[in-house]
C-alpha cells in the first residue's frame, strides 16, 4: 500500500465529487469571512434564496477598514463604514459569529483562526481575500 501525505489525505476524506469532466466538489469545514469580499456572496445567497449551511461553522471578523488608532472615532472614509455595517447586518441576518470592532476576539481574519483555535489540522478553510 503506497504511503499517503497529509495532502493526499485530506483531499481524500473531503472529497464530494470527482468527475474527469469537471472540477472537484470538496466539503470545507470552516469559513472566515470579512467586511470586503463577504458582501457579493451574501447577497449571491439572497438572490437565489439561500441560507448558509452551517453558520456555526463561518466566522467573521471586521478586518481591513478597522483603524489602527482610536476606535472610539467614527469612522470617516464613507465605503469603509458601509462595508463594516454591511458585515454586521449580514451576519445578523444569517446568524454568523461576528468579531467587530469592539470584540476582544476582532483581528484579521488570517491570524484569528488560529488565535480562536477555529483553525484545526486537517480542516479545509475557505476565506474569500485578496491573496
Amino acid at each position: 500500500m503506497k504511503k499517503k501525505t497529509m495532502y493526499e489525505k485530506i483531499w481524500e476524506t473531503h472529497l464530494v465529487r470527482a468527475s474527469a469532466d469537471e472540477v472537484p466538489i470538496l466539503y470545507i469545514d470552516t469559513h472566515l469571512v470579512h467586511e470586503v469580499t463577504s458582501p457579493q456572496a451574501f447577497e449571491g445567497l439572497r438572490l437565489n434564496n439561500r441560507k448558509v449551511r452551517r453558520p456555526d461553522l463561518t466566522f467573521a471578523t471586521m478586518d481591513h477598514n478597522v483603524p489602527t488608532t482610536d476606535r472610539s472615532l467614527p469612522i470617516t472614509d464613507l465605503i469603509a463604514a458601509k462595508q463594516m455595517e454591511t458585515l454586521a447586518e449580514n451576519c445578523a441576518e444569517f446568524d454568523i459569529p461576528l468579531y467587530d470592532i469592539d470584540s476582544p476576539e476582532q483581528g484579521i481574519v488570517h491570524v484569528i483562526g488560529p488565535e480562536l483555535g477555529i483553525t484545526q489540522p486537517g480542516k479545509t478553510i475557505v476565506c474569500g481575500d485578496s491573496h
